[in-house]
């Protein structure tokens, strides 16, 4: 005959069992996200150290991990040798620039084809996904014989009507983040009187702030971390950081002071390290809640 005790013993291997497999993978989850940090950290803190050495200590044989002599005035020569300062805050005014321009366009666009169905909007929004399957590499040589043409090189206009026709992918993110928000929200407003803008304004946007957090974070850093566009467009007087940082540092032979550029890629960094964590919570959920509704 079977006793209580005859079913506790194989439910308590079963458990036993089931707490060491989580006890592995566990393990082995931390293993791989520890060397994957490490992988990641290694060269962050190469280009840190290698800020402070010696141009003779980067191709010393064999190899210094750490500098000969700590050179502290790499991160004073980035300011002496470059107008490092003016060009930063210009690339910072035109990043938040663009950045809040894009975000706002597409976050209207993205309320309207979320909420309303009018006759053709489908069809519109099909161009919209198929845009996002373009390389903008494509777009380059027609955008530059187009504003090249309209005497727009030179200047910042490219950079304010990208910013105006909006993102299709931010588009489509802030389309599928409005879904999800009940029809009874803005059925609400309109009774009230509220027209459709007001109901974008007062209601969408405002819960929407993680997606916004988002568009915003990685728009500023398209333009922060952009080389290849200000160098077309624009001239050395008004260049933007990219460009300043590959061909402003050096010496009077013409020849590149490497060290001194590692300082000012620590600079260059930095501000989109600290945003990045200041605001990572909203960046992860707005990329986590604008799901595939719809």
């Amino acid at each position: 005959m079977k006793t209580a005790a005859t079913y506790y013993q194989p439910n308590m291997e079963l458990q036993r069992r089931g707490y060491m497999q989580k006890l592995i993978g566990r393990f082995f989850g931390y293993v791989i996200l520890i060397t994957v940090t490490i992988l990641i950290t290694i060269p962050i803190v190469g280009l840190v150290l290698g800020s402070f050495k010696l141009d003779a200590d980067l191709v010393a044989y064999p190899i210094r991990i750490f500098p000969s002599e700590w050179q502290f005035k790499n991160y004073i020569s980035v300011f002496t040798m470059t107008p490092f300062l003016p060009v930063m805050i210009r690339t910072f005014l035109l990043a938040m620039a663009t950045a809040t321009t894009t975000t706002f366009v597409s976050a209207m666009v993205g309320f309207g084809f979320a909420r309303y169905d009018v006759p053709g909007s489908k069809q519109l929004f099909t161009i919209v996904i198929a845009l996002i399957l373009v390389p903008g590499i494509v777009l380059l040589i027609p955008q530059f014989l187009v504003y090249a043409r309209l005497k727009m090189t030179g200047t910042y206009w490219p950079w304010v009507f990208g910013a105006l026709g909006g993102s299709p992918a931010y588009i489509f993110l802030f389309r599928q983040f409005f879904l999800t928000f009940p029809r009874e929200l803005e059925e609400a407003a309109e009774v009230d009187g509220a027209n459709a803008f007001r109901v974008f304004w007062q209601i969408f946007l405002p819960n929407a702030k993680p997606v916004i957090a988002t568009v915003m974070f990685f728009v500023f850093l398209g333009v922060w971390g952009d080389y290849l566009t200000p160098l077309i467009y624009l001239n050395d007087k008004n260049t933007l950081l990219g460009v300043k940082m590959a061909t402003g540092f050096k010496n009077p032979q013409n020849i590149t002071l490497k060290t001194v550029s590692l300082a000012a890629n620590v600079y260059y960094i930095l501000p989109m390290v600290i945003v990045f964590f200041i605001a990572q919570r909203n960046i992860l959920k707005g990329v986590i809640t604008s799901g595939l509704k719809g």
